[in-house]
């Protein structure tokens, strides 16, 4: 019964950030439009973080309880050393990869390379300044990810994405860059960009 608790509580964690997860192993991998793919199950994330709380806080006060007089007088399996799959020391390390992964959101935009942008001289009537809506995102890291495949194209002078606000707005040099070579770069990364508009 122990091992279906930890690996359910296992389970629930790694589903409650696999939104997150995916923009991180898609570009490890150098597949970006995989990004969002399971960027749905973000709604049911309080959900899976609750059912990891439960199950592992289950599992802690078995294994921490105080043990009955009765049980003590049968525990003749005790004898014997208990394996390392029921020690606590396996436990905890369950406990914080759980913890690891329940945070994920929270760190996953330090895993993006930074952009190494050279000074470039730009003359002022040829900058342009766009906010694109952007459907699909649910934490900084897939806020990262739009900004790193943005600024893979030349001309971009700066882009800010932001998750809460669902959007993105780029500046960038107009002669060198145009707002339909933008739209692609961000629908290539899976989430989609359903408005735009000149600033």
């Amino acid at each position: 019964m122990k091992k279906s608790l930890l690996t359910s509580g296992l389970i629930a964690a790694l589903v409650s950030s696999l939104c997150c997860i995916t923009p991180v192993l898609a570009l490890v991998a150098g597949a970006s439009g995989i990004a969002s793919t399971f960027s749905w199950l973000d709604p049911a994330r309080p959900f899976f973080v609750s059912i990891t709380v439960i199950v592992l806080g289950f599992a802690w006060y078995q294994k921490l309880k105080a043990r009955k007089a009765e049980d003590i007088e049968c525990a003749c399996e005790d004898d014997e050393k208990p394996s390392f799959w029921q020690t606590k020391k396996f436990l905890s390390i369950i406990t914080v990869f759980a913890a690891l992964m329940l945070t994920f959101p929270l760190y996953a935009h330090i895993f993006y390379p930074k952009a190494d942008k050279q000074l470039v001289i730009v003359e002022k009537s040829d900058i342009q300044t766009v906010n694109f809506e952007i459907k699909g995102m649910t934490c900084q890291g897939c806020a990262t990810h739009v900004e790193h495949e943005v600024n893979k194209l030349d001309g971009i002078l700066r882009v800010a994405a932001s998750y809460e606000l669902g959007n993105a707005v780029v500046e960038f040099d107009n002669t060198k860059t145009g707002i339909q070579e933008i739209q692609q770069a961000i629908n290539s990364t899976g989430y989609s960009v359903t408005n735009k508009t000149e600033k």
